[in-house]
């Protein structure tokens, strides 16, 4: 009896593992093989904080040209699609404070944006009003001020955006 209940276990087990292989392994590009080019307009930015779209829209554009296959083009009626989008919010969290003082040993920056991208030749998106958050944390202790971890949490936003633009498995 316990080595009919082994045998089965054993098919079970095999069976579930086997299953997990089905999908198979692809070599395919993880990025849309009929995109050549992108146009980056410049995100509009709806908070209080002035520049950081200026951060933003840099580092997508660097982070395209560095990670993908597609190529920036600074004409937008030669380009095959156009990524846009806004920074939605930005704000900034203490995440230690000083015990005695109640002053912050160490914040966090958050920067939240929303994105479209679109396909210039058919009109249709590709990506439609995604929204993506990225964080970082900084320390006054260490010479670092909420511009600079709002500019390290926009470079993060701006992988995560980039990251946004690799196809479904």
């Amino acid at each position: 009896m316990s080595r009919i209940i082994g045998t089965i276990f054993v098919c079970v087990c095999a069976a579930v593992l086997l299953g997990g292989c089905l999908g198979g392994y692809s070599s395919q590009s993880i990025y849309q093989q009929d995109v050549k080019s992108v146009y980056v307009e410049m995100f509009d930015n709806m908070t209080f904080r002035r520049d950081l779209e200026y951060d933003l829209t840099d580092a997508i554009a660097k982070r395209i040209e560095t990670d993908t296959p597609y190529k920036i083009i600074s004409d937008r009626s030669k380009a095959d699609t156009v990524l846009s989008g806004k920074i939605t919010s930005l704000s900034n969290s203490a995440l230690t404070v000083e015990r005695n003082v109640g002053r912050p040993l160490e914040e966090q920056a958050e920067v939240t944006a929303v994105f479209n991208w679109k396909d210039l030749r058919t009109g249709q998106y590709i990506v439609s009003n995604k929204s993506i958050m990225a964080t970082a944390s900084y320390s006054e202790f260490q010479q670092q001020g909420f511009e600079y971890g709002s500019k390290v949490a926009a470079n993060k936003l701006a992988e995560r955006i980039v990251e946004s633009m690799q196809t479904d498995w």
